[in-house]
């Protein structure tokens, strides 16, 4: 059999096994997969530097499957090339990472071929791509950490990070906003390692594109300064391998490929149609659509003879010889460059260097304190020189988040410029989310920020970042009222609740400076969780622990911050970040009463989960029923600490333009009333 006869053969195994396995699942997309198969088989087998025996090799080339919904093209060229399982300790585990029988059971319980790429689950997937958009956004980040690999590591005679990103969209990709704001960055900071490859096929559910979409794609991104391709046959492999070796050739601009293809191609009846993106094709559809591909019409999930073979002399013969000549070239690294050698071997790991927390602040007792974020912005400055992969930016607000670097050396990442430490993600939240997630899969210790109102633009980022269990951080300042005059479009009400939802991702909101230090201490020892950090812009005064409350509780989620002077307390007050100081002076003016209350801070809700029953316990004991939580947001959820009968001092409404003291007042944020309504618990002592 010719080398053309293969390449069709191979071609027609993802097609054909993309059909069954959506028909058995009676669940799914059919066309695409029918549609890009040549494309997919053409980058694996013919253009990318991947190794299938070790997927997580640090210089691989990066595939991104944005469109994620044809997820059967990644389950059968993962299962075709051989690729190899790694566990979340990067061992291999010897056994395919995508079987035969993981695709018969598509998107089935405990299927290695779900209905989407999934990061976590399944070896050899770059990135989780659910939402139509992130996929695209998230490559942004892959390729900006590429190069600013390549700007440390590599030096004269030993090219270390040299990889290029691809990824694969569709027509949603290109219209959500997200894609949109990640193309403009990545054209404004030249990234030519990247190279997004458009399906153009003019459907989506609801029917022809032209319904909702018209514009020119081709002359949108020459505006974002990205090097434009076309390839009008989604058929011919030549024509797509010569595109891909042009965006090689491309220097200073990202390139767009636009791939004209046929969805559902081959399938007399539902090829060019709606019904062949999000619904099975039937048996009898199949089986015209496979005569038609000179395939046997009632064979199901078959791999013919010689088509692995065919992949293994393919990508398999060329990642290996790749890999293994990058080995060589590693191991002399190592004995030039020993230093930068042990950082990439750290950083693959996720580890963190020896001393990576030396020289933090620490904040001397202060009634008028400093705000949450110039502390956060004082630690920043240490950890962004102690670990060299820790880097980060904000969207366009560094001097209100206080998240800019400012010591000697940080830098600016720009074009000219990718070793720079300053991200400047423009205002474009959605896609900085997505961006921090691709730079943390490329396993360098990303930060990004805004204000918390705006969280709800980085939202699915934040949320993907949880799901693929990555060490992202999302600084978030100006987190209550405290910037009282811009009123409540800026004042951030149910967002705490909305994040304190999310499976997987720990929030923490400093009660003072010193909370800010544990903080981060706890989140940088995160190696598959993301964290949320919740900051002030007003100044918190720093408090007095006494004797026996360290703010190293903070890695328990809450701990005891004040007690009475003798006996068991009668009553509890908890609250989290600007609060916590008026549950002391709350606690100060109960004591001199004669009432025995307790102060609990209680930074992150889960954390203390996570703590043991008897920890749990002796912060909050079950025979003290008398509680009161103050928090400056939605009340929802306290009720699992104060109890259904206990009271939270919250928000039930949204704030106002005002000053800060006003609102307080207001809201009901003063000592006064915590005091009155501890007193009214004291009957359920």
């Amino acid at each position: 059999m010719t080398n053309e006869q293969m390449d069709l053969l191979s071609i027609n195994t993802i097609r054909t096994l993309s059909m069954d396995a959506v028909q058995a699942a009676n669940s799914g997309h059919p066309g695409t997969p029918m549609a890009l198969a040549p494309l997919v088989y053409t980058l694996w087998n013919r253009v990318m530097r991947f190794d299938p025996m070790d997927p997580v090799w640090p210089n691989r080339d990066r595939f991104v499957l944005s469109n994620g919904h044809a997820s059967m093209l990644l389950w059968s060229v993962l299962h075709l090339a051989g690729v190899q399982a790694v566990n979340a300790d990067y061992e291999k585990l010897g056994r395919p990472a995508v079987t035969l029988d993981d695709i018969r059971r598509f998107r089935q319980f405990g299927s290695k071929a779900p209905g989407h790429p999934e990061y976590h689950l399944v070896s050899g997937v770059e990135a989780t791509t659910g939402p139509l958009g992130q996929g695209i956004a998230t490559s942004v980040g892959m390729a900006i950490a590429r190069r600013w690999l390549a700007d440390r590591y590599n030096q004269p005679g030993y090219e270390i990070f040299d990889y290029d990103v691809y990824a694969v969209c569709g027509d949603g990709c290109m219209m959500e906003g997200v894609g949109s704001e990640a193309a403009s960055l990545a054209g404004h900071l030249g990234l030519e390692n990247l190279c997004w490859v458009y399906d153009n096929n003019h459907i989506t559910i609801e029917g022809s594109t032209s319904i909702a979409f018209t514009e020119d794609v081709a002359v949108r991104f020459l505006g974002y300064r990205w090097n434009v391709l076309r390839v009008g046959d989604a058929n011919d492999v030549d024509r797509i391998e010569n595109a891909l070796q042009t965006f090689r050739q491309t220097k200073g601009r990202p390139t767009l490929i636009i791939l004209d293809s046929h969805i559902g191609y081959g399938s007399p009846n539902r090829q060019d149609t709606a019904a062949a993106h999000g619904e099975p094709l039937g048996d009898d559809e199949i089986r015209l659509t496979k005569r038609g591909y000179g395939w046997p019409e009632d064979a199901k999930f078959l791999v013919p003879d010689g088509v692995v073979e065919h992949f293994a002399a393919g990508v398999g013969a060329r990642g290996g010889q790749i890999h293994r000549q990058w080995d060589e070239l590693f191991s002399a690294y190592k004995s030039k460059h020993s230093g930068l050698a042990l950082e990439i071997q750290q950083m693959q790991r996720r580890d963190l260097p020896a001393g990576w927390d030396r020289n933090l602040p620490t904040f001397v007792i202060d009634e008028k304190g400093i705000a949450g974020r110039d502390a956060s912005g004082q630690v920043l400055n240490v950890l962004a020189q102690n670990i060299p992969w820790f880097l980060g930016g904000s969207a366009d607000l560094g001097p209100s988040n206080k998240t800019t670097l400012k010591y000697d050396g940080a830098g600016d990442l720009q074009a000219d410029s990718p070793g720079g430490k300053n991200l400047h993600f423009g205002i474009r939240e959605n896609a900085m989310g997505a961006i921090v997630n691709g730079l943390a899969l490329s396993k360098l210790r990303p930060f990004g920020a805004t204000f918390f109102i705006f969280s709800d633009y980085a939202r699915p980022a934040i949320r993907l970042s949880a799901l693929m269990e990555l060490p992202t951080l999302f600084v978030l300042t100006h987190d209550a009222m405290g910037d009282g005059e811009d009123g409540p479009t800026h004042q951030p009400i149910e967002q705490l609740a909305s994040l304190r939802a999310v499976p997987g991702l720990t929030l923490i909101r400093p009660g003072d400076a010193n909370e800010v230090v544990e903080a981060y201490r706890c989140i940088m020892q995160l190696k598959h969780r993301p964290a949320v950090l919740v900051l002030s812009r007003q100044p918190l005064p720093t408090l007095d622990r006494g004797r026996n409350a360290q703010t190293a509780g903070v890695a328990f989620g809450a701990y005891i911050l004040a007690d009475p002077p003798e006996g068991k307390p009668e009553v509890i007050l908890i609250a989290s970040g600007s609060e916590l100081s008026l549950a002391a002076q709350a606690h100060a003016a109960l004591v001199a009463e004669g009432i025995r209350s307790r102060v609990v801070s209680m930074p992150s809700w889960d954390l203390f989960e996570r703590q043991s029953e008897d920890y749990r316990n002796s912060v909050l004991p079950k025979d003290v029923q008398a509680r009161v939580a103050i928090e400056q947001a939605s009340t929802f959820g306290w009720e699992r600490y104060v109890g259904r009968e206990g009271h939270t001092i919250g928000m039930h409404t949204f704030g106002a333009s005002a000053p800060l003291k006003a609102l307080q007042q207001e809201f009901g944020f003063t000592v006064e009333n915590i005091v009155a309504a501890a007193k009214a618990q004291l009957p359920r002592k």
